[in-house]
């Protein structure tokens, strides 16, 4: 058993994916100030012209997919790495 988690804590792979969390939780943050930009700005675009702006719409669907897919790899539920390593998220 203690051999085990040495063999663990050896494991570059381990610490690679390690760094690409840490690397992944900062855009997650990043994107988390993105979507409250685009909120505000659907707002105030809602508040103009009675309704949704359809490229911020395109947009946010894209992001809402990039965020699901980062916290799936953040969460070990996916061992594929989001965009900049695969493309962005389309519908």
């Amino acid at each position: 058993m203690e051999e085990s988690i040495k063999q663990h804590l050896k494991s570059e792979s381990q610490w690679l994916r390690l760094l690409f969390m840490v690397v992944f939780w900062v855009i997650m943050q990043i994107a988390r100030l993105v979507v409250g930009v685009v909120v505000l700005a659907q707002i105030l675009f809602a508040l103009v012209t009675g309704g949704p702006n359809t490229n911020l719409l395109n947009f946010s669907r894209s992001l809402n997919l990039f965020i699901y897919q980062t916290l799936q790899f953040l969460t070990y539920n996916s061992d594929e790495k989001p965009f900049p390593f695969s493309d962005w998220p389309q519908e």
